[in-house]
Order: C-alpha cells, then sequence, then structure tokens
C-alpha cells in the first residue's frame, strides 16, 4: 500500500508502506511498480532540493504518480489454504449425538476437499466401540443409516482424555511439546482460513470438556487474539453447537473472525430424532439444518453459494432455539464470502520462493528483450540442449559436462537491440526534462 504522509522536511512526501511482496502478483505489475517507485525517487529529490515550503505542484504530481499505481496492488490478497478444527467434548453413551454431530463436519469439509492433514479431529469417547452399540464400529446420523461416518478413511487425532482444555488450548496457540506430531498440529499461517466447529454440554459463556472441566468465553477469545498477534490465521469461522451457544463468542475482540451459534442466552440446543434400534438421539437440530444445507446446495468445491445464502436458510421454529451470527468482527459482506472459502478446498495458489519466476515467464520476458526464440529453443536452452534428443545423439555427447548455459545460448537481433537502445536513451531523457520542468515551474 502506498500512502501520502506530510512530514516537516518535504510536504507531500511520498512514504512506501507494506507493498505486497513481488511473488504474489504478475510480473507486469511489478514492471509498472518498479518504474513508479523510480519516477517517484526523482520527484522525492525534487522536493528536497526545493527550498521554499510553497506547495504549487507536489499534491497534483504525487496523486498523478498514485493514479499509476495498478488496482491489484491495493486489493486484499486470497488465503492459500483451509484448514478445519472438529471437537466433541463429550463423554458417555448418552452423548453419542456430539460425536455424530462432529463426524457430519468432519464428512462434510473431507468432501469438499480439505485433506486430513488440515483437518484437526478431536473425540472425547470412542462410542463407535461402546458395548452398548447394537452396529459396533459405527456412527450414524440418520435413522435409515445409510452413511457410516466412522469409516474406513477416519483419522482422529486427538481421542478420549486426550481431548482436554489444555490441549485445545495449545493446538490454537501452537504452543506444544517439540515432540508433538505433525498431525497434532495446527500448522497455519497469515495466509490461512480456519473453521473451528465445537460441540458438547455448555451454559452461560462456558463449555463442558469430558464432564470434568470447563472452557470460558474468555478461555477461547484469548486464545484466539494470541492466533492473532502471531499470525495464525487469515480469517476465521467459528461455530459452535450447545445449550447458550451464542454466548461462547460474546467476548471476542480479535479482528476477522465470524462466529455463529445454536441457542442463545438462557435456550437450550435440542437433538433432531432418535434411532430406535441405536437406542439415543442421532445428531443436534442446528448441527442437522446445517448439513442439510450443505449436502443439497454445496455439491463441490467450486460451489457459489454465500454464508449469507447458509445463514439465511436458518429457521429458528425448526431448531427450536434462536441462531446467532456476529459479523462485527469480519472485514467481508458475507454475500461475498463462499462457503468453500472456510469449508472446502483452496484452488488459487501462490508460488512461494524468492526470485523464483516460471519458464513461461522468461520466455515472455526474453522475446519483449528483442531475443528471436521459439518455445524448443528455449526448451533446449534452458536443459542445455538435452530436450527431446534421440538416443543416438545423446551417445554422440556423452562425456561431455553439462553445465547451465540457460538464456546465454539465445542470439539476440542487432536491429531490436538498436532500437531498444534508443528507447531506454529517449526514457531517461524525459525523466531530466521533467525534472527541469519542475524546476522551471518552481522558479515562476
Amino acid at each position: 500500500m502506498l500512502l501520502i504522509k506530510q512530514t516537516p522536511d518535504s510536504p507531500w512526501t511520498p512514504i512506501l508502506l507494506n507493498c505486497l511482496r513481488p511473488s504474489q502478483v504478475p510480473i507486469y505489475i511489478n514492471y509498472l511498480y518498479i518504474n513508479y517507485l523510480y519516477i517517484n525517487y526523482l520527484y522525492i529529490n525534487y522536493l528536497y532540493i526545493n527550498e521554499t515550503n510553497k506547495m504549487k505542484l507536489p499534491t497534483l504530481g504525487s496523486l498523478a504518480l498514485l493514479s499509476l499505481l495498478p488496482s491489484a496492488c491495493l486489493a486484499q490478497s486470497q488465503h492459500t489454504s483451509n484448514w478445519a478444527v472438529l471437537v466433541s467434548t463429550s463423554r458417555f453413551w448418552f452423548n453419542y449425538r456430539h460425536l455424530a454431530n462432529v463426524l457430519s463436519m468432519y464428512r462434510t469439509v473431507k468432501r469438499l476437499g480439505i485433506p486430513d492433514s488440515q483437518i484437526i479431529l478431536m473425540l472425547s469417547d470412542d462410542v463407535a466401540c461402546n458395548p452398548r452399540n447394537t452396529f459396533p464400529g459405527t456412527v450414524y446420523n440418520n435413522a435409515d443409516r445409510a452413511i457410516d461416518l466412522y469409516g474406513d478413511n477416519i483419522e482422529v487425532d486427538y481421542r478420549g482424555y486426550e481431548v482436554t482444555v489444555e490441549n485445545f488450548i495449545r493446538l490454537l496457540t501452537d504452543r506444544v511439546p517439540p515432540d508433538t506430531p505433525r498431525s497434532k498440529r495446527l500448522l497455519t499461517d497469515d495466509r490461512s482460513n480456519i473453521f473451528i466447529y465445537m460441540t458438547g454440554h455448555g451454559g452461560n459463556e462456558f463449555l463442558k470438556f469430558q464432564d470434568a472441566e470447563e472452557i470460558s468465553a474468555f478461555d477461547i477469545a484469548d486464545a484466539f487474539q494470541q492466533m492473532f498477534e502471531k499470525k495464525r490465521y487469515n480469517e476465521m469461522l467459528f461455530m459452535i453447537d450447545t445449550c447458550q451457544a451464542n454466548t461462547m463468542y460474546s467476548k471476542f475482540y480479535s479482528p476477522n473472525i465470524l462466529a455463529t451459534g445454536s441457542s442463545e442466552l438462557d435456550q437450550s440446543s435440542y437433538s433432531h430424532h432418535a434411532d430406535n434400534d441405536v437406542g439415543v438421539a442421532v445428531i443436534d437440530r442446528y448441527t442437522y439444518f446445517n448439513l442439510e444445507y450443505l449436502e443439497t446446495h454445496v455439491k463441490n468445491a467450486s460451489s457459489k453459494h454465500t454464508l449469507a445464502d447458509l445463514f439465511s436458510s436458518y429457521d429458528p421454529v425448526k431448531i427450536a432455539s434462536t441462531p446467532g451470527i456476529r459479523t462485527d468482527l469480519f472485514r467481508r459482506n458475507l454475500s461475498e464470502v463462499l462457503i468453500t472459502d472456510f469449508l472446502g478446498n483452496v484452488q488459487n495458489v501462490e508460488v512461494d520462493g524468492d526470485g523464483m519466476i516460471l519458464d513461461e515467464d522468461l520466455l515472455a520476458l526474453a522475446r519483449s528483450a528483442g531475443y528471436n526464440i521459439t518455445e524448443q529453443e528455449w526448451k533446449d536452452a534452458m536443459t542445455g540442449g538435452y530436450h527431446e534428443k534421440t538416443q543416438e545423439e545423446r551417445d554422440n555427447v556423452v562425456g561431455e559436462q553439462r553445465t547451465w548455459e540457460g538464456p546465454a545460448r539465445v542470439h539476440r537481433d542487432s536491429e531490436s537491440d538498436f532500437w531498444r537502445n534508443v528507447m531506454s536513451a529517449g526514457a531517461v531523457g524525459v525523466c531530466f526534462v521533467g525534472y527541469w520542468v519542475f524546476s522551471m515551474i518552481d522558479k515562476v
């Protein structure tokens, strides 16, 4: 971002602040930006040479130069990864539905493309192996038992008594022991969107873990603030299904967090239906209707449905409580936030590497600089002449040392080189003429 800041020594001096990294924008934008900086440098020299405090042209000149800056440099960059933290905090067989809630969300985010390596699954009880389970080794969220949520492809990261308040906060803030495996770490950065889903028994500003300890709204709020200060997320979606769920996000104060819950203060959250053969409720209402929308509308990671669409589908009558949404900490309009921005695979890829340029870009730059070269010649140059050679040709060059020659093998066209030099000299001349014009205007 470029700002103009007034200073005592030089009025309206352009100051460069927080520019995007070159790897985040196309090469042609970098080229325009470098030219802008060069002109800005000459203009700053003019301002410092000027000994008067009369402001005749600086503001116009600076604004004109600012108009050359591509809008892409000012736009908010997109995130590069999606992560999910799914937590069931309840124990005991009669809380079967809480495990089904989490496993249902787990199945959904995997269906939309988030890999297991970017999902942290915390299950406080293993009801699939409970002796009371009529269908051992399985978990269902519907009475028709069409989908086994506890299939062969499930990867549980924290199980049983590992699911504690301490481990949950350590996971979020990355304050884990050095011997902690990668599968139990939230390896996010400031380009990561995080979806956090929690379910269990709770009350006014607290959620119970294992029916033995509690995490408060203050604890979660402070953990999120630590994540923000440590640049561990870009945006966050917090969803919770418990009694008085909306009170759990009432203490949040960190930026770029969107929160939603199943019930207001003094309201309970209810189960949706029971399976007579299983003998207990198999899913909660709030989670059920979220899943109903996701399964019927968000078919794949390319879906254009937004969070505004999802939230507008909430019906307090069907849910039997009043769902809540908190948006004051979130910077984007919900109608512009895709559901897959949090629950789906990221399609945008950022090439991260200092000085790393793709071969196609190098070829384009070589041609623009006056080199006459075909794609095949470029490939041969980049591979030392070994590209698609026959076996006989390879045998003829056995023993030769393969050295990096690259673009040095390309011969330049003399006529293009001449005109390139003329244009370079003209550009330098224009800069000096501009400097002279500024000086003459100041004397008038």
